[in-house]
């Protein structure tokens, strides 16, 4: 009995891990910030923007981050709080 459960948790914890990182954003389209604001934003912070595309109901940005990186980031559409790094 004691290891049905702690297989059923294992089990548990490892489905709810894969669907957190496969999710992107889900923000209904209602609620988002309009993607000029956070092409200022990232701008006054010294980012030079190539690209901002949809992707998984984020935004998705290509360009250099305010320290000259290069970068491939996935931004919430309703906070801009950074969702992903790549």
């Amino acid at each position: 009995m004691i290891r049905a459960l702690l297989l059923l948790t294992g089990l548990t914890v490892m489905s709810s891990g894969a669907a957190s990182a496969s999710e992107g954003c889900s923000v209904p389209k209602a609620d988002w910030q309009p993607e000029t604001a956070l092409r200022q934003k990232l701008e006054t912070e010294g980012w030079k923007i190539n690209r901002i595309k949809i992707d998984d109901g984020c935004y998705e940005v290509y360009g250099f981050d305010g320290k000259g990186q290069r970068a491939e980031t996935y931004f919430d559409p309703k906070s801009f709080e950074i969702v992903k790094e790549g």
